[in-house]
């Protein structure tokens, strides 16, 4: 791959580890890593890690982070050897101390699921070298600033990867009937013309200006990397593909390529 190729950004709907046996899900997430140039490393942004100043995660041996409870046995299992991506952190903070953004390293933080789960799908063989870095704030404009610092990575190989929820609440769920929640339904298809129309204001205002965005998102950790990712998309902001899109559980898996 060329030093000049310029690499897209994603926003992707990470699911929970029962993703893994899900019978349409994973073979999407594969198919459309298969579509991807070839990354040289990985930067993941997700919404299960929230520590200001921004944090880097490990860079030497990347181990996981099972952060949930309840579930089988087996999903705690799982393992994903990635590479740590050592120069990629330096990268990272050249671009963000420079404008002085401050920044922090926790060198034993692995990688969570809105991480692993989603690259297990993606890349198998975990040969790609991966960072993880967390979500210093939950303001979009904020975090679009952070994206566009870490946008030049993209001409260096590197793959940046914002990993949500498009709808996400757990406790609507719980009392929801059969179908997909009104409130879901609304916010994606809203969602979906606003990211179609390039009205970063509107998606920058989500809360205010979109239906039912209180309640498809009542703690808005799940759609802030989606801001990561518009900044680091710059002139690719425009028409941005859909590889992924459907509901899982009444939660909207829209997921989104940019370039």
């Amino acid at each position: 791959m060329s030093a000049t190729t310029r690499i897209p950004v994603l926003y992707l709907s990470h699911g929970a580890p029962p993703l893994a046996d899900d019978p349409l899900w994973p073979g999407e997430l594969a198919a459309w890593s298969a579509d991807l140039p070839r990354p040289r490393a990985i930067l993941m942004v997700s919404a299960h890690w929230e520590e200001a100043p921004l944090a880097l995660g490990a860079t030497e041996r990347v181990p996981l982070l099972h952060d949930f409870r309840g579930f089988p046995e087996h999903y705690y299992r799982v393992r994903y050897d990635a590479p740590g991506a050592p120069a990629l952190a330096a990268s990272v903070r050249g671009l963000l101390r420079a404008p002085g953004t401050p920044v922090q390293d926790v060198p034993d933080r692995g990688l969570d699921h809105g991480a692993y789960v989603p690259l297990v799908e993606m890349y198998p063989r975990a040969d790609v070298p991966v960072l993880q870095i967390s979500l210093p704030t939950l303001d979009p404009a904020r975090l679009m600033d952070i994206g566009r610092k870490l946008a030049p990575l993209r001409d260096e190989g590197v793959l940046i990867v914002g990993s949500g929820f498009f709808t996400h609440n757990l406790a609507a769920l719980r009392h929801r009937g059969p179908g997909v929640p009104a409130w879901s339904a609304e916010f994606d298809a809203w969602g979906r013309e606003a990211l179609a129309a390039s009205d970063v204001d509107a998606l920058l205002d989500f809360e205010r200006k979109s239906p039912a965005g209180r309640l498809a998102h009542p703690r808005t950790e799940h759609f802030a990397p989606l801001f990561v990712t518009l900044g680091a998309a710059g002139p690719d902001l425009a028409a941005p593909r859909t590889p992924v899109d459907g509901f899982w559980l009444g939660l909207s898996k829209r997921s989104l390529q940019f370039g």
